[in-house]
């Protein structure tokens, strides 16, 4: 068994993927993601069930000796976590973050270094592994981030985003 995971085709939102932000005040910066994984993507859901389990087996030694009842589990349902987020409806999703940069590629394998290119909304698929924490009392599985390929563009998420040369196409405007 293994705790890594290659997903199938799933669609990517709050992408810090480029540079690393900290998901709450006094946190280390990380660069993450959110995958979202549709409910009929039986295949990648089994991966990750499997994957969380052998997480908990190689964690026992983190939570001394045995698995918590109480055990933080990652994969979680955007029909109950999000219910007013079209983008997470018959969905589930995890988080994976990593202090390093994940390598991000195109369908063709082509490495993929700007943000327009790779953008929340975006469809691909994810390699990441999962792993026991154990920290300040708070116990459970995590998902580390590694690499990225993105299969086909998607509506952004999160508001559409304006080029600065359209905003600044109109000729017309007043300078004065």
């Amino acid at each position: 068994m293994s705790t890594k995971v290659i997903t199938g085709k799933v669609r990517f939102s709050y992408c810090h993927v480029f540079e690393p932000a900290a998901m709450a005040e006094g946190q280390t910066p990380k660069y993450s993601v959110s995958i979202i994984i549709s409910k009929n993507d039986k295949l990648t859901i089994d991966k990750i069930n499997k994957a969380i389990e052998e997480a908990k087996q190689e964690g026992k030694a983190k939570f001394g000796g045995k698995i918590p009842a109480n055990l933080k589990l990652p994969l979680r349902d955007g029909d109950i976590e999000r219910p007013d987020d079209d983008a997470y409806a018959n969905s589930y999703f995890i988080t994976a973050s990593s202090s390093q940069a994940p390598g991000i590629v195109d369908e063709n394998r082509d490495e993929i270094m700007t943000k327009t290119e790779f953008y929340s909304g975006c469809y691909g698929r994810a390699s990441v592994n999962f792993y026991a924490f154990n920290q300040a009392g708070n116990k459970g599985i995590a998902i580390g981030l590694n690499n990225l390929q993105k299969l086909e563009d998607g509506e952004p998420l999160g508001g559409v985003r304006v080029s600065a040369q359209d905003d600044f196409a109109d000729d017309d405007d007043d300078l004065a």
